[in-house]
């Protein structure tokens, strides 16, 4: 299989007519025009950035199985996390190409819904990885971690390995308007004993899900409230930028700090004790499920449908009776399930 990456540019109809079979197109600025032929089936990715490692490894995910079914990828990306208008013309681009499915990780939930509507209409079967649509029938299935249940994942190993300490929380969010960033917060808030705006929640700052936003958040912070015990966070680089922060006010080994995604990194920064706790999901199992169902799809006319949830276990190698975890040596083993 070749491999074009492409940053700014158009792609024309006779120069994708006249690729191999396995051609992937990678990029964030590039129009894709033409129709795909008659006989070639084309998988459409869509992810929220291509520099976060999570959709790093989703994307290759998605080229792995594309070139084992023998299959085209068309691999785009937001910009930046939350740039919905970015996905919005990706898709666009993607229908035009004649892409037989489209697996797309929405930056805004409801931001969404006309372009998918747009594609749906055209038969192109839409499957959301990671974040949920709202409705979540917008789209024809999700394949995605719950979320919710990450978050009280979280949440309940944080509040437990505080033990008899009064909770003073701090709370490293992501981006406002996607489903994940509501589910895990609120999740975690359910597992930690919490409601929202209860006074133990000292305050919370918008990361992105980047580690130099989490950073200043946590810094932002703790210049609030030096008290702060627990720290939630919406992923590990956030997570990243909040121990960076930490370590700089001298408070590291005073907070329970956790976060959620399992990748490689993060859970060697469980290893390393900067991280308590982190919950792992498999980004590489949703991306080479929702390629096989396109597949299936252009095959038969069948259509998965429904939340297919993709599982995650906590990580850590300071257990507490009650909670079932994996340690960091599984964790290593298993990390984004490559």
């Amino acid at each position: 299989m070749s491999i074009l990456r492409i940053s700014t540019g158009v792609v024309s109809g006779t120069m994708i007519k006249s690729a191999a079979a396995g051609l992937v197109l990678l990029g964030t600025a590039f129009a894709v025009t033409g129709q795909a032929s008659a006989d070639e089936v084309i998988v459409g990715l869509v992810t929220k950035t291509e520099v976060n490692p999570f959709f790093v490894k989703m994307r290759q995910a998605a080229e792995e199985e594309a070139k084992a079914k023998g299959v085209k990828l068309i691999a785009r990306a937001g910009k930046f996390d939350g740039d919905n208008e970015g996905q919005v013309t990706a898709i666009e681009d993607l229908i035009s190409a004649g892409a037989k499915g489209i697996l797309v990780t929405p930056n805004n939930s409801t931001g969404m819904l006309g372009i998918i509507k747009k594609a749906r209409d055209a038969g192109v079967l839409v499957i959301a990885l990671d974040t949920a649509t709202d409705p979540a029938d917008a789209v024809d299935a999700t394949f995605a971690t719950d979320n919710f249940e990450a978050g009280v994942q979280q949440g309940t190993y944080a509040r437990k390995a505080l033990g008899d300490k009064k909770p003073v929380l701090a709370m490293l969010d992501g981006t406002p308007g996607g489903t994940v960033d509501t589910f895990r917060h609120n999740g975690y808030l359910k597992g930690f004993g919490l409601a929202e705006g209860d006074p133990a929640i000292a305050g919370s700052a918008i990361t992105n899900g980047a580690q130099d936003k989490g950073q200043v958040g946590m810094e932002n912070l703790l210049s609030k409230n030096g008290d702060i015990n627990a720290v939630y966070t919406i992923n590990e680089p956030a997570a990243a930028g909040g121990y960076a922060a930490l370590k700089s006010f001298g408070k590291e080994a005073d907070v329970v700090l956790t976060s959620i995604d399992g990748g490689c990194a993060g859970v060697r920064d469980v290893k390393a004790g900067k991280i308590a706790a982190t919950v792992m999901q498999f980004p590489y199992k949703m991306a080479a499920m929702g390629v096989d169902a396109v597949v299936d799809y252009a095959a038969s006319g069948k259509k998965p449908s429904g939340f297919v949830n993709t599982g995650s276990f906590l990580i850590t190698d300071k257990p507490i009776a009650g909670i079932e975890s994996k340690d960091t040596e599984w964790g290593l083993k298993n990390c984004w399930g490559d």
